[in-house]
């Protein structure tokens, strides 16, 4: 690939072409092991030094307090690494790699639902023993619904029980998945080994004495797993043979496939969205991690291989929005955080055009323009400024004020609104009271911006009984909205369950019989006067 010819879409000042950019979100059942597979992925690719642990409360992308002490991920958070393949059509090409690591938890839904918004590729994560779960069928719609290209990840191969086969089926049956294994796992459980590459047919052992996983030998596939990976690889060749005339006609004709045949069948395939390559490792345990960002790298699409974004003009006429840094800037507000320090913080995925720092972006919803004042890429809770953002690109927007997520930013003389992310209606209230009344005049400013950062947090007064009602997907995302409260905005707040002004009222239709009695006085007076007229 040293002489590709790149899409006149990229300017020349790009730190990395759109051909080698991929935005990609890990999502996946709570503790199927997205936040340890993205550790292991920052710490191959040398974001960091030091592979962090969930359980210790030190992984990287799991930055907020909260997470830390439950072990669990919160919040959306995006990084940023490079990655280089060493074989197939990308080979020797570094790639940057956009991360966005997902909550499990159904309560932090809509992370997941904003997030697959805005990105071109995703890699689903499954346990080997479980398999699917209710929540991966949850975000497995959410897939569908934004047209993501998407992997497979069997994770946890060294657990007891684990049967890498199993899991796969598991996404055909409960998903409806074409899915088709790209590995076979060698072993499983305290005997998972290694890999075998359905695609290059060798074996990948992983050195026992390297804790860290970085070292592993390249060797034939011993032979009692050969029947199998035979059997295997015909199949998967069969399967993309369905997307593919050229392919398909090799195939039958039975001429041998290289590599990077396979491999752009391959990827043809998985952005045809019809088809899942599934690869099995152990995040925890450092296996299998390399081969799955090598999938990425040669499978998932770049911003250029997905079709134009959808959106609508004033007079609602569809509208196309494709990436090209030459075009007027659009692009949609995706998430908002506040921080302590620079204040309120909005995720901005750039689709066309490109942005620089000091810009105007024009809010459709408003009518109103808003000035960038800083521009930043994001790094879990860290940030580094930039000066200018490109198309396909992920960041961060600081100095613009009246924006909500969902909200469109564009180049005031584009006419466009694109499709905002839908969220689901909360479906749990409780009351909420200051434990002082000092601390009345702060809970409401922080609970307004809670609401403003949370799409599936709602916040409203009883008028009746005069109490501060607070909504959520579950009791735990209100404790940690109570919680969040305290550490961040100083509020003691007591919690409990909401009042409820009963009324009296008919039902029923019903007959009756009522009798009156009064007595009426006439004096003589009125008497006579009465019968004299």
């Amino acid at each position: 690939m040293s002489n590709e010819q790149f899409s006149s879409a990229n300017s020349p000042d790009r730190p990395a072409v759109l051909e080698h950019t991929r935005n990609i979100g890990i999502a996946a059942h709570i503790d199927a092991g997205k936040t340890t597979c993205t550790e292991r992925v920052l710490f191959y690719s040398g974001v960091v030094h030091k592979i962090g642990e969930v359980h210790d409360g030190n992984a990287t992308t799991d930055w907020m307090e909260q997470e830390r002490e439950r072990g669990i991920t919160i919040t959306s958070a995006a990084i940023s690494c490079g990655w280089t393949t060493s074989d197939g059509p990308f080979s020797g090409i570094d790639h940057r790699i956009n991360i966005i690591d997902t909550p499990g938890h159904v309560d932090f839904t809509a992370e997941v639902e904003r997030s697959l918004r805005v990105l071109d590729g995703a890699i689903g994560v499954f346990t080997s023993v479980e398999g699917v779960q209710p929540q991966s069928e949850t975000v497995w719609r959410q897939m569908d619904k934004y047209n993501v290209p998407r992997l497979g990840f069997i994770n946890k191969m060294d657990r007891m029980g684990s049967n890498f086969l199993a899991a796969v089926n598991t996404m055909k049956e409960k998903l409806g998945a074409n899915a088709h294994p790209l590995f076979l796992a060698i072993g499983a459980e305290e005997n998972f080994k290694g890999l075998i590459d359905l695609v290059k047919m060798v074996a990948y052992i992983y050195d026992e004495s390297d804790e860290s996983g970085v070292k592993f030998d390249t060797v034939d596939i011993p032979d009692e797993h050969l029947e199998q990976a035979n059997e295997y690889r015909e199949s998967l060749i069969e399967a993309i043979s369905d997307f593919d005339d050229d392919i398909a006609a090799k195939y039958l004709e039975g001429e041998e496939l290289s590599i990077d045949e396979i491999k752009l069948g391959i990827r043809k395939a998985t952005l045809s969205l019809q088809f899942v390559g599934v690869i099995p490792g152990s995040a925890f345990k450092n296996k299998g991690v390399q081969m799955l960002m090598d999938a990425v790298v040669d499978y998932l699409p770049s911003p250029l291989d997905l079709p134009p974004m959808k959106g609508e003009d004033s007079d609602e006429n569809e509208v196309e929005v494709a990436p090209d840094d030459s075009a007027k800037v659009a692009g949609l507000a995706f998430k908002l955080m506040t921080d302590p320090y620079v204040g309120k913080l909005v995720f901005y995925r750039v689709y066309q055009g490109t942005l620089k720092k000091g810009a105007s972006l024009y809010n459709p919803r408003t009518r109103k323009t808003e000035r960038i004042s800083r521009l930043m890429v994001m790094k879990a809770d860290t940030r580094e400024d930039i000066e200018t953002a490109y198309s396909g690109d992920i960041c961060a927007i600081i100095g613009v004020k009246d924006v909500v997520t969902g909200d469109t930013l564009a180049d005031k003389e584009l006419d466009l609104r694109l499709e905002p992310p839908s969220f689901p209606e909360p479906v749990i209230s409780m009351s909420i009271e200051p434990a002082t009344k000092a601390d009345q005049e702060k809970m409401g400013i922080g609970l307004q911006r809670l609401a403003e950062e949370d799409p599936t947090f709602g916040l409203s007064t009883n008028e009746e009984t005069g109490q501060t009602i607070i909504s959520g997907m579950g009791e735990l995302h209100l404790d940690i909205i109570r919680d969040r409260l305290f550490r961040e905005f100083k509020v003691e707040a007591n919690a409990g369950k909401p009042q409820i002004a009963y009324r009296e009222t008919i039902l029923s239709n019903a007959e009756g019989e009522g009798k009156i009695h009064q007595t009426i006085w006439w004096t003589w007076s009125i008497w006579t006067c009465f019968n004299q007229n």
